[in-house]
């Protein structure tokens, strides 16, 4: 048993029928899927990773002085065990960045403070147009994703555009997992909470899939990202498409495994349509599953807001108390 593997450019071929009734099944029985065809070579996805070891290669002291503590908009750099899943320390050390722009100026409600820039080591110059030209080829991937489920869910192609056209929240994770053996959380079982994402593997393994069979290694196959959906598309599509839990266990000791993972969001202002499927998928329709401690709110400002704060405590203390206290979520200030 493998995940599916796709081939985007099929989307823009004599066999696209073909291709959006895989994308279907991959979506709906799987939740994850590889995807080739993208149009990034894998040179540049190398050229990526070799800038990740760059950032991972600074001192200690260069990289907390981007901590993401120091940012209210949640960028930067977070140590190992910073971040939290499911309650639990993630054994991983990463750099978070989105789009890159000027602080709002109306605070309220809380979640306009997710908007503003983003934090640069100065030591890296290179980091800064590297990243935010792969946010942006990511987010172009993502959106022709979109464009295909509109289509494979027997919608107009761009029903899904008012969500993000002019200002999608992109959310990019580059990651680093040391090498401290299975014992180790590289990050707890979870669904993603936004559209779709994407994520972009080295040669070491990690990423497990869980199915009714127990969890699916989803190992590295060059050239291709690894597809899966959020839950705000499974809320979309009234359930159809699937949101599934997934996790990364920790690479054997000695041995270190690089990611990026890019999350692809509505804008921030946007609320979620429930569309209505076609009778024949209509009938295949599935209740949509929600976290009873984590639910999901149809408003995505609010939603992204109350995700990052409850991963990132320490920055949720410092700069969202009142919103973590009307939230009901339980911060502990960390240095």
């Amino acid at each position: 048993m493998s995940l599916p593997v796709l081939d985007l450019s099929l989307f823009y071929s004599e066999n696209r029928d073909e291709f959006l009734r895989d994308l279907r099944h991959a979506a709906r029985d799987y939740g994850f899927f590889y995807l080739r065809g993208h149009g990034i070579s894998e040179g540049y996805q190398q050229d990526m990773l070799t800038l990740a070891r760059q950032f991972f290669a600074l001192s200690q002291a260069e990289k907390m002085a981007v901590g993401m503590v120091n940012s209210p908009h949640f960028r930067g750099y977070t140590r190992q065990g910073g971040e939290l899943t499911a309650g639990r320390a993630d054994q991983r050390e990463q750099f978070d960045t989105m789009n890159e722009g000027r602080a709002a100026l109306d605070t309220e409600p809380a979640w306009r403070r997710l908007q503003g820039p983003n934090q640069w080591p100065e030591s890296l110059p290179a980091l800064k147009a590297g990243l935010l030209f792969w946010q942006d080829s990511l987010s172009a991937i993502c959106e022709r994703l979109m464009q295909a489920f509109a289509l494979a869910l027997g919608q107009p192609e761009d029903i899904f555009a008012a969500l993000y056209r002019g200002e999608p929240f992109q959310h990019l994770k580059m990651i680093r997992y040391p090498g401290i053996g299975q014992a180790g959380q590289g990050v707890g079982a979870h669904k993603d909470a936004g559209l779709l994402t994407l994520v972009m593997q080295d040669k070491q393994s990690g990423l497990q899939v869980a199915t009714s069979q127990g969890w699916l290694d989803a190992p590295p196959l060059p050239g291709t990202f690894v597809v899966n959906i959020g839950e705000l598309l499974e809320l979309a599509s009234g359930g159809y498409l699937q949101a599934t839990l997934h996790r990364v266990v920790s690479p054997p000791v000695g041995i270190e495994r690089l990611s990026y993972a890019f999350f692809m969001g509505p804008r921030l202002d946007a609320a979620v349509p429930l569309l209505q499927l076609p009778a024949e998928l209509s009938k295949q329709l599935a209740a949509v599953s929600v976290d009873p401690a984590n639910p999901l709110f149809s408003h995505v400002g609010e939603n992204v807001l109350k995700g990052r704060a409850r991963s990132h405590l320490d920055v949720a203390a410092r700069h969202y108390p009142d919103f973590c206290l009307s939230a009901g979520i339980k911060t502990t200030e960390r240095v």
